[in-house]
């Protein structure tokens, strides 16, 4: 059964939110759900991939699709031990 859930969010997130949905062709209350249903799983795996658009709208941040994350960790060494 499904139940309805509100929710307060920033304008922004929701409207690049619904904009990733309409071009997914998924509705965005199967986005959420989904999401939360990764969350609160016991084996963590899930039927698809979390997009890094989700995975940003998380933290707050944008992540790059084609961020290269060695070099980024091998930079935040390089920093760390100078």
């Amino acid at each position: 059964m499904d139940t309805k859930l509100t929710l307060k969010l920033n304008q922004q997130v929701i409207e690049k939110a619904k904009k990733y949905a309409s071009e997914k062709k998924i509705s965005l209350s199967r986005i959420v759900e989904a999401y939360l249903q990764s969350l609160t799983s016991e084996k963590n795996e899930t039927d698809f991939e979390i997009s890094p658009f989700v995975k940003s709208i998380t933290t707050g941040t944008n992540i790059s699709t084609n961020l290269d994350y060695k070099d980024e960790y091998f930079d935040y060494l390089m920093d760390k031990y100078k």
